[in-house]
């Protein structure tokens, strides 16, 4: 049997080797980095299939998630914004009788499904329809860091300096 660790770069199967380079760029972004690497920690030990879901980018600030959730009524899924991610849960509520299933391919069971998401990212709308439960989501940009233009002025460079130290 061949190890597979033989075709894969060290950077991959190592997240801190691939993050090490990193600080060289990016000045203050360790929380970030830190926050990515939990993350990924966190839910790479147990990574569900179910529901199976899809993410769509409509434009620069504008995504769509959308999950297939037959069989599950809007009072028994729940969506909720904690700590920088999204987290949809559902719980079918049995209706009390015991059917009897030749085959049952439709799965109904409980789920929780979590997304990390940016500082910036709200969510505007949740709707079910036809079994899919669509989920809108907007990057809102402060104007702070809307990109802005600087005035280039002449002059003899004293003053500038001046204005620079002032606190």
């Amino acid at each position: 049997m061949l190890q597979m660790t033989k075709f894969i770069p060290d950077s991959i199967v190592s997240p801190n080797a691939f993050m090490k380079d990193f600080d060289k760029f990016f000045v203050g972004f360790e929380d970030q980095f830190s926050k990515m690497q939990k993350f990924h920690e966190d839910f790479t030990k147990n990574i569900p299939n179910y529901p199976p879901y899809n993410i769509k980018k409509v434009d620069d600030t504008h995504y769509v998630i959308e999950m297939a959730v037959a069989g599950f009524g809007e009072s028994e899924i729940e969506i909720e914004m904690d700590g920088g991610k999204l987290v949809v849960k559902g719980n079918v509520n049995a209706d009390g009788t015991d059917n009897e299933y030749l085959f049952k391919g439709i799965a109904t069971r409980a789920f929780t499904r979590t997304f990390a998401l940016n500082d910036q990212v709200e969510v505007n709308n949740a709707e079910l329809f036809n079994g899919m439960l669509k989920i809108a989501l907007e990057r809102i940009i402060p104007e702070s860091k809307k990109p802005k233009k600087i005035e280039v002025k002449s002059g003899k460079g004293k003053q500038l300096l001046n204005e620079a130290k002032k606190p």
